[in-house]
């Protein structure tokens, strides 16, 4: 179309000679590919528009000045597509070659205004056309990390979820196990030590459930258990046959609700590992309160694991727990020792 409209001009109601019309050609049909090499395409039309202008004394008929169809869409092309460095470049040029194209051959102020004004209008809605895409490219942006970051939070919950079922359903059948596997040992010597086994039993699938329950809570924005449910934990343990030695350093400070329940979940598994794994008989439970840190330590009497050491879930699930607060979990398996560093805040 921008082709055609450019060459009627060339043959009505004059023919012009065959370099205006091979003029008129570059000017207009090399807008095709403008999208492709926008640069030279842009040089090629302004330099035939602007030398068919100059030249146009020769001609019988002025066909082109007030409509330059090829360079307006090069214009708008321009504006649209073009790096802020060679739009700044390609202003000054275009205003050149538009001065010279008008004002060497002498046409009057009227023409200058009519052909300015459309250059000026081609930019202007080039610069809209980027504006809006740009805005869109952004919304579309916004909308995928939005989505990433919905889909990383709905795995970050899940994992969360699995980690909590972990602990609990490990730390209360592990518990149960210990004490089930002990009752018929004491049932015929110590009946009485045997009632308070099987109480433990009852006492620990109640918890159990009850922790279940917790979870099923934190599922509608409800926390878990944090350090106040930690003499609960430690009399289960005792009931299992491992005495806790607890001790703490410094005045406890206010927590997070994720490092409060993170710390009580650390030391569960610390000591449900050493219950089930460590043949210890005693354990030792220190926590540690400074101004921006909270370090728990649990240690036992038990032996280490024999041969290489190995994590596994719980201790892994417990490493993610601690990096997921920004803290630092170091694990020595000589004596079975581990140590949590949680910031406070």
């Amino acid at each position: 179309m921008v082709t055609i409209a450019a060459l009627v001009p060339a043959f009505v109601p004059h023919r012009q000679p065959w370099w205006v019309v091979v003029l008129t050609v570059l000017s207009s049909v090399p807008v095709v590919w403008r999208r492709i090499w926008l640069m030279p395409v842009c040089l090629l039309v302004g330099v035939s528009i602007m030398v068919l202008e100059l030249a146009d004394s020769a001609a019988p008929a002025e066909p082109l000045l007030l409509a330059p169809y090829g360079p307006l869409v090069c214009t708008y092309t321009f504006a649209e597509l073009a790096r802020p460095v060679w739009r700044a470049v390609g202003i000054v040029v275009l205003a050149v070659g538009v001065l010279v194209s008008v004002v060497v051959p002498h046409n009057s102020l009227d023409v200058f205004r009519a052909v300015t004004t459309e250059y000026v209008a081609a930019y202007a809605l080039g610069v809209g056309t980027r504006a809006r895409r740009a805005h869109a490219d952004a919304e579309a942006e916004r909308t995928r990390r939005m989505a990433e970051e919905r889909a990383l939070a709905a795995a970050e919950e899940r994992t969360r979820i699995a980690r909590d079922m972990h602990d609990i359903v490990t730390h209360s059948v592990g518990l149960m196990t210990v004490q089930a596997e002990a009752g018929p040992l004491v049932v015929r010597g110590d009946p009485a030590r045997a009632e308070a086994t099987f109480e433990a039993i009852s006492a620990t699938g109640r918890e159990a459930i009850g922790q279940l329950r917790v979870l099923l809570g934190a599922l509608r924005g409800e926390d878990g258990p944090g350090l106040d449910a930690l003499a609960g934990l430690i009399e289960r343990v005792g009931h299992a046959g491992l005495e806790v030695h607890t001790e703490q350093v410094g005045a406890r400070l206010r927590t997070s609700a994720t490092v409060d329940v993170t710390a009580y979940r650390v030391i569960q598994e610390c000591l449900t590992n050493t219950l089930r794994h460590a043949g210890a008989r005693a354990a030792w439970l220190c926590l540690r309160w400074d101004e921006a840190m909270l370090t728990i330590e649990v240690s036992d009497d038990g032996q280490g694991p024999e041969g290489s050491f190995r994590e596994g879930h719980g201790l892994t699930g417990m490493r993610e727990r601690v990096q997921a607060c920004a803290g630092t979990l170091v694990i020595d398996p000589r004596g079975f020792t581990v140590t949590a560093t949680l910031p406070i805040g």
